[in-house]
């Protein structure tokens, strides 16, 4: 039998900073099918195409195919991380716009972590984030937590994200469990697990561009 249509992947082109101005939203379906859709999205500021986002759609079966496997669990919940105080530097930036709880690391601690991360309010006034919407922004944050290199000293860009889902997301927490791996001439992988309460339900990717400061 039919179900709904399934955001199973999304990947975002990050093709310039995004001003403090209205901006402009256009999205379409490239490639219409019952099975498989394809859609399209672009975010303008005064005219200027700042990111580009392709959306992949499958359909799910109402009837499971075979028995469901074991959920890999997540890590342990939000109540047993620690919210980390934030500098002033991070002050009145993306990062204040959610509730975090560290179980493993810290931005200032080079290495992987593992962090509950929850929005605290809509990105759109009225209307409140969906799980999908809430696991894509949490997701954005893989090499901030896990970076490997001091950022006083180094500049990390990612000039693209993309998120792939097993399954649908649940509830308004999500966990990311972050690693970062750089090459010595400066490109390098985020890459990390997601979890909510139910266990893992997918995993985003994050290329990047690193370089020192002046």
């Amino acid at each position: 039998m039919e179900g709904p249509q399934f955001v199973a992947r999304v990947t975002f082109e990050f093709l310039r900073s995004v001003p403090l101005v209205p901006l402009e939203v256009t999205a379409e379906v490239l490639r219409p099918g019952r099975r498989v859709q394809l859609v399209g999205a672009s975010l303008r500021a005064d005219g200027a195409e700042v990111c580009r986002a392709l959306a992949l759609r499958v359909r799910r079966t109402e009837e499971p195919l075979l028995e469901a496997a074991g959920e890999e669990p997540a890590p342990s919940g939000p109540d047993s991380g620690r919210e980390p105080a934030v500098e002033s530097r991070f002050e009145r930036t993306f990062i204040e716009a959610f509730d975090q709880r560290f179980v493993t690391g810290h931005y200032l601690h080079a290495g992987p972590a593992t962090v509950w991360m929850r929005l605290r309010g809509p990105m759109v006034d009225d209307e409140e984030p969906s799980p999908l919407v809430r696991a894509v922004a949490a997701a954005d944050f893989g090499n901030g937590v896990s970076s490997v290199l001091d950022w006083d000293d180094h500049l990390f860009v990612n000039p693209d994200l993309t998120v792939y889902l097993d399954r649908p997301a649940e509830g308004e927490w999500v966990c990311l469990d972050a690693a970062t791996r750089i090459d010595p001439h400066g490109t390098g992988l985020a890459e990390s697990a997601l979890y909510d309460a139910r266990g893992r339900f997918g995993r985003s990717l994050q290329s990047l561009y690193v370089e020192r400061r002046d």
